[in-house]
C-alpha cells in the first residue's frame, strides 16, 4: 500500500503496520516520518531496535532476515531498520527483500522499515519493491517545491505558535523567507526554530524575520531551468548568482537550460509538422510538471524565437569552453545571465 508523506501521522494513529518503507531524497522529511514510525513503534513496545547500513556488494543479508524473522523470546518487541543508501541492493538483496517483505506480516512482535533514496520508474516496478509495496506500506517522501514553500513556513511557524500578519504583508514575509531557505529543507527548518527562540509566541513582523533568518538557499541548474520557464526573472538571477558563489560548473548550468530550448524547439517543430501536442511531447520524453510548463509557454513562443535561442545556446556554449564571441559577454555567468533572461521573459510575457 503507498501513501504520500502528509498521509504517514493520520494513518499511524489508525494503527501501526508492520512493515514500512520510506523513499525520497529530502533528508528533513525522510527523518521526522521514519521518527514518527519509531516513536508509534515504541509506544507499542518496540523497544530494542537493530541497524543495518547496505554499504557494498559483501553486505550480509542473512543477518537481515534473521533478525527480521526473528521472534521475541522476551517482553520487548524489536524494531529493524534497514538503509540502503544506494536505492540498489543488488540481485542477493533482491531476493532478501522480498522474503523478508513476505514473512513481516506474520511477525507481530519485529517491526521492520526500510529507508530508500529517491527512486526511478523502473525500480519502482521491479520484484523487491513491488513487494515491500505488498506485504507492507511504502511511502513517498516528494520535495517541498517552491510554489508550496510559503505554505509549508507558515504550518511550521503555527506549529511553534508564531504566525505571520493576514493579508499581503504576511504573503510578502513568507515569500522572503521563502527565497532565503529554498532547496535546503533541513536548514529551513532550523531558521524556523531559531525563530521561536528569538520572539515569543504570536505574529511576527517582517522586520523580525528579515532581520533573523539567514540565506541558506541551495539550488541546482535544474531548479534554475524551472524558474525561466516559469517567467520568474527575479528568481532565475537570485539562482544564477546562488549557484555561481557555490563553485557549480557553468557548463552544467548552461546544459540544462539548453535542454529546455532544444526541447522547445522539437516539438514545436512537431506540431508545425502536424503532430498534435501530446505526441510531440511524449516524443521528446517530456511529462509530469516539465509538461505542463512547455504546455504553457509553447504558444507564446515562435519558431522563429527558437531558432534564435537554440544559436544563443550554442554561442554560450562556446563561451562557457573558453571561446569569445563579439555580441556576447566573454564571462561564461555573464553570458548565462542573458540567455536565461532573454528565455524567461518571452515566457512570462502574455500570448501574443
Amino acid at each position: 500500500m503507498q501513501i504520500p508523506g502528509p498521509q504517514l501521522q493520520a494513518h499511524l494513529q489508525r494503527g501501526l503496520r508492520p512493515l514500512y518503507t520510506l523513499y525520497g531524497d529530502d533528508p528533513l522529511l525522510q527523518q521526522e516520518a521514519a521518527d514518527a514510525i519509531r516513536a508509534a513503534a515504541r509506544a507499542q513496545g518496540h523497544t530494542e531496535r537493530t541497524v543495518f547500513t547496505v554499504a557494498g556488494a559483501h553486505f550480509d543479508w542473512s543477518a537481515v532476515l534473521a533478525a527480521g524473522g526473528a521472534l521475541s523470546l522476551f517482553a520487548d518487541k524489536q524494531l529493524v531498520e534497514l538503509r540502503i543508501p544506494s536505492g540498489k541492493p543488488g540481485k542477493e538483496g533482491s531476493q532478501a527483500l522480498q522474503r523478508l517483505a513476505e514473512v513481516a506480516p506474520g511477525n507481530d512482535s519485529t517491526l521492520t522499515l526500510v529507508l530508500l533514496p529517491r527512486l526511478d520508474a523502473a525500480t519502482l516496478k521491479g520484484a523487491w519493491f513491488g513487494a515491500l509495496d505488498a506485504h507492507g506500506v511504502t511511502v513517498r517522501i516528494d520535495p517541498v517545491e517552491r510554489a508550496q514553500l510559503p505554505g509549508w513556513i507558515a504550518q511550521r511557524l503555527q506549529q511553534q505558535g508564531q504566525h505571520v500578519a493576514a493579508g499581503e504583508a504576511g504573503q510578502r514575509t513568507l515569500a522572503f523567507m521563502a527565497d532565503r531557505v529554498e532547496g535546503n529543507l533541513l536548514a529551513a527548518h532550523q531558521e524556523i526554530q531559531k525563530l521561536a527562540l528569538l520572539h515569543p509566541p504570536g505574529e511576527l513582523t517582517f522586520e523580525q524575520v528579515e532581520s533573523a533568518v539567514l540565506n541558506v538557499a541551495r539550488y541546482d541548474p535544474f531548479k534554475l531551468a524551472e524558474a525561466v520557464l516559469d517567467g520568474q526573472p527575479g528568481r532565475a538571477q537570485r539562482m544564477l548568482d546562488g549557484l555561481q558563489a557555490e563553485g557549480e560548473a557553468p557548463v552544467l548550468v548552461h546544459w540544462a537550460l539548453a535542454e529546455d530550448i532544444r526541447a522547445l524547439w522539437r516539438v514545436k517543430t512537431a506540431q508545425a509538422e502536424g503532430r498534435p501536442l501530446a505526441m510531440a511531447l511524449r516524443e521528446q520524453r517530456v511529462w509530469g510538471p516539465r509538461e505542463k510548463r512547455f504546455e504553457r509557454v509553447l504558444p507564446r513562443l515562435s519558431l522563429a524565437q527558437l531558432g534564435q535561442w537554440l544559436q544563443d545556446a550554442h554561442t554560450v556554449d562556446g563561451i562557457v569552453k573558453g571561446l569569445k564571441h563579439a555580441d556576447w559577454p566573454d564571462d561564461a555567468w555573464q553570458a548565462l545571465h542573458r540567455l536565461a533572461l532573454q528565455v524567461c521573459r518571452a515566457c512570462g510575457s502574455r500570448p501574443g
